[in-house]
């Protein structure tokens, strides 16, 4: 079924309009918590990208899972760091280091 081109740039397309829709409808004071949810899709994203770039049926599919590698794996460190500065916030000066 995914063979055909047609059929996986619909599901792209439909993919990307969806993620943005839900994506723009979250308020800004719920982005850092929800950062969390986010690294574990961005994972899951990792596990798709290297069963893509490992495949090795076609250049293009390897090129461009080895680009989803790296862009969910910045993802993923991102909103670690994110995370960890936000909890940072909620310690008490003592506890700081």
């Amino acid at each position: 079924m995914l063979d055909d081109p047609a059929v996986a740039l619909t599901i792209l397309v439909l993919a990307l309009f969806v993620g943005f829709e839900v994506i723009a409808k979250v308020p800004p004071l719920l982005h850092t918590p929800l950062m969390s949810g986010s690294n574990a899709i961005s994972g899951i994203t990792i596990v798709g990208a290297l069963l893509a770039a490992g495949h090795e049926e076609r250049t293009l599919s390897t090129v461009l899972g080895f680009v989803a590698i790296v862009v969910a794996t910045i993802n993923v460190v991102g909103g670690f760091l994110v995370t960890n500065r936000m909890l940072a916030m909620f310690k008490r000066k003592r506890d700081r280091p």
